[in-house]
């Protein structure tokens, strides 16, 4: 039996009409994702009232945002225009790998972002020295090295699948769970081991943020009305963003080896949804932020006068 050399991926709809409707809304929500977190990642750079290690991690949530997203935008987007919907093996291969390592960023960097808050509000004395820059560093560092050795994983266990017959993903782009039922072989130990990396890390992530969440309101009964509730406007935007993220997430990966066709529309809303909200979420609800993007906005609009009078 011959190998497969590539995929022809079936898209969100095979309706002309619908598909001309997935290019124009995909590709503003894809537009408005890359403007949202560019608009973060800029101002968290230039501002000087930013250089808090929550905006530091925050600078590092807009990037895997941004490269999450496009690991599987770009292509909805354009194959919704065109006849010939294939991916080569090699690519499919290439965005399990970026879709997986993007993904595992920024869950590890949503749970830095906890811990942040939380020795921001449960140890407040010490929370300079504890969260200094070097640490902050290095747990970055220590983030893009576990997504790494994830995605290995992931890309070990694809890897592995032989592809002798059907090549038709019923999917917007590659990923496991549609690629075991392509498999020649049997699939069970397989989404076994997929279930206990890619499952178990978003199961286990929610726990520890859901835990760390619990904590810090508990604690917050000692902090003053104003204390209270600058941590509950903060904490409450990381909540939003983490249960849109990790419902979605957990219900994909954590089941038994089947797909459903509502499996698409929940990927997209991890997928494409959450990477355009997170920017919304953290500059409406957060004064500072919107503060440093007022003057970077402000400052540009008046070098740009300046420069047309000279």
């Amino acid at each position: 039996m011959d190998s497969v050399t590539e995929f022809i991926l079936l898209g969100l709809t095979q309706d002309p009409v619908k598909q001309k409707a997935v290019f124009g809304v995909f590709l503003i929500f894809y537009l408005a994702t890359l403007l949202g977190n560019f608009l973060i990642v800029v101002t968290i750079k230039t501002s000087r009232t930013l250089g808090t290690p929550m905006y530091f991690f925050l600078f590092y949530l807009s990037f895997a945002d941004t490269c999450f997203s496009t690991t599987t935008a770009p292509r909805l987007i354009v194959d919704a225009l065109s006849h010939k919907k294939t991916i080569s093996y090699n690519e499919c291969m290439i965005q399990v790998f970026t879709f997986h390592f993007f993904g595992c960023m920024e869950i590890l960097v949503l749970i830095l972002m906890a811990l942040d808050r939380y020795v921001a509000i449960c140890k407040p004395l010490r929370y300079t020295t504890i969260m200094n820059r070097q640490v902050c560093s290095v747990l970055v560092i220590l983030v893009w090295v576990a997504s790494c050795i994830h995605s290995l994983a992931q890309i070990f266990l694809t890897l592995r699948l032989p592809f002798c017959g059907p090549n038709v993903i019923d999917h917007y782009f590659c990923d496991l769970q549609p690629l075991l039922k392509l498999a020649c072989m049997d699939t069970y130990v397989t989404n076994l081991l997929l279930v206990s990396n890619s499952g178990t890390i978003c199961t286990v992530s929610f726990i520890i943020l859901l835990t760390s969440y619990v904590v810090i309101l508990y604690s917050l009964r000692n902090h003053s009305a104003e204390g209270r509730r600058k941590a509950l406007s903060t904490c409450t935007s990381h909540f939003i963003v983490v249960v849109l993220f990790f419902g979605p997430c957990i219900f994909i990966y954590t089941r038994p080896p089947a797909t459903f066709p509502i499996d698409k529309m929940v990927a997209v809303f991890y997928t494409i949804g959450t990477p355009l909200l997170n920017p919304l979420i953290y500059t409406l609800r957060n004064m500072e932020v919107k503060k440093a993007m007022k003057k970077l906005c402000t400052n540009k609009y008046t070098s740009l006068i300046q420069r047309g009078w000279h």
